[in-house]
């Protein structure tokens, strides 16, 4: 639940401040857990809506007959991503990644289509599987593949040994360029083929529990390239941790059980920036809100916002609803189960599906475990039973579809413009993590705001003048 707090490296180009991480990890009916393996579809050339050359491209997804309606729901999202938009039509016209091969493990939704779109606009060889077993939308991954020519490799509901076959196919492509969404590529091409790394030129990550685990590859020295901690950018965090994931969280769960939230008890587990997303979200639909927290400091803010703060034994036999966004493992664990009441329900907002003791549940139930409704399984234990959502992984694309675009709009424009950063800059820099240039994260600030149609009243030259002139005081 404690964040870390240390130094990035600053990337050359402008100042930065160096941010600290931040928080965020079968009852399905999926597709087909395994597959055949990767087979070629006739498509038309990335980037584009339908160009005229169709090629063949590599994939492995579930039915290309949804390609349809997944191009319809890319151009739904594609409205609330005007910032992209804007990177997507200047990076058709200059094509700065052109012949650049970029490996992407994402998840496979809307927005990430078109991150993709615009990255293959650019002139970037983009090949993508999915970061989760259950985050894929599989008429995205069809359009992708049959629309759009992007080879990708993405079932929802795929096993574990398709999930790191998929992530083999797009290491077989030889990226240049990484893009991760919880260091799950980074990780592969470490500890599998470190014969490939010398053909890496950098990476980007999109969230905490993949920062975390780069800095902890980078402590060991064990990182062979650099990578940009897209995460850590004010106009990420900020916006999609705290308000994407506060109500993707809540839509996720409501999708999946259909319950009342005011005047319920629910406990939030950490109190980063998803955290607090998803308390206010809680208190803002009437919820008695309970923050559980190891960092004093944290543990002191949630309590100065309003929440009530607990230990975790205290709040297990207090809440009716358990959310977990720390990062971490076994945050909630046998001794807790033990504690709680009939009925409670469990999920989890965190990239790896580690924060609630999963065995332990397992094995506490004997076997007496039930699909309750879709997403939804009971585990008796003891005379009650515990309800656990979307099988303890992240429940916002597990049960629901993630963050609303517009949120998503500037997660992608600065790993977007990341990406083009480090076509450029890469040589310069070594096997460290670094920040987002501050330039970057300014520069989408400004088009978020200029797509909302706000303006902002530039400084004085008197108030320039002030606040760079140390002898004016009292």
């Amino acid at each position: 639940m404690t964040e870390l707090h240390r130094r990035d490296q600053v990337l050359p180009g402008g100042p930065q401040a160096p941010v600290p991480a931040r928080d965020e990890g079968s009852a399905f009916e999926p597709a087909p857990a395994t597959s055949p393996g990767p087979t070629r579809a006739a498509a038309p050339a990335p980037g584009g809506g339908g160009a005229s050359s169709p090629r063949l491209v590599d994939h492995d997804v579930a039915d290309l007959a949804l390609a349809e309606a997944g191009v319809e729901r890319i151009e739904w999202a594609e409205r609330e991503m005007p910032v992209l938009a804007k990177i997507r039509e200047r990076f058709a016209a200059e094509r700065p990644l052109a012949g650049l091969r970029i490996g992407a493990c994402l998840h496979v939704t809307t927005e990430t289509a078109n991150l993709v779109r615009t990255l293959a606009a650019g002139g970037a060889e983009v090949a993508l599987a999915a970061s989760n077993p259950l985050s894929t939308q599989d008429d995205v991954a069809a359009a992708l593949v049959a629309r759009y020519g992007v080879p990708t490799f993405a079932r929802r509901g795929e096993d574990r040994a398709t999930y790191y076959a998929h992530l083999s196919a797009v290491a077989d492509r030889h990226p240049q360029i990484t893009m991760d969404d919880g260091c799950d590529l980074v990780s592969l091409l470490h500890s599998e083929r470190p014969g490939q790394l010398s053909e890496v030129l950098a990476g980007t990550e999109e969230t905490t529990t993949g920062v975390i685990r780069l800095r902890a590859m980078a402590a060991d020295g064990a990182l062979r390239y650099p990578v940009i901690a897209v995460n850590e950018a004010l106009t990420k965090h900020l916006f999609d941790n705290r308000y994407g994931t506060g109500q993707s969280t809540v839509d996720g769960i409501l999708r999946a059980t259909n319950i009342l939230l005011a005047g319920r008890n629910v406990v939030v587990a950490g109190y980063g920036w998803v955290g607090r997303g998803i308390a206010a979200r809680m208190a803002g639909m009437g919820a008695h809100v309970v923050v559980v927290e190891v960092d004093p400091v944290r543990a002191l803010e949630a309590l100065m916002d309003g929440y009530r703060v607990m230990t975790h034994a205290e709040a297990a036999g207090w809440g009716e609803l358990f959310v977990t966004a720390t990062g971490n493992r076994n945050v909630f664990r046998r001794e807790h189960f033990e504690r709680m009441r009939d009925g409670a329900i469990l999920a989890n907002a965190g990239h790896f599906d580690v924060e609630l003791d999963l065995a332990a549940l397992r094995s506490m139930a004997e076997g007496h475990v039930r699909r309750v409704r879709p997403g939804v399984e009971g585990f008796e234990i003891g005379g009650k039973e515990l309800f656990l959502v979307a099988e303890g992984r992240l429940v916002n694309l597990g049960a629901a579809e993630g963050h609303p675009a517009a949120v998503m709009d500037m997660s992608f424009a600065n790993q977007a413009l990341s990406v083009e950063y480090l076509a450029r800059h890469a040589a310069e820099l070594g096997p460290q993590v670094y920040t987002v240039p501050e330039a970057i994260d300014q520069e989408v600030a400004r088009l978020k705001l200029l797509a909302l149609g706000i303006e902002l009243e530039p400084l004085t030259e008197e108030q320039r003048a002030y606040l760079a002139d140390w002898r004016q005081g009292t």
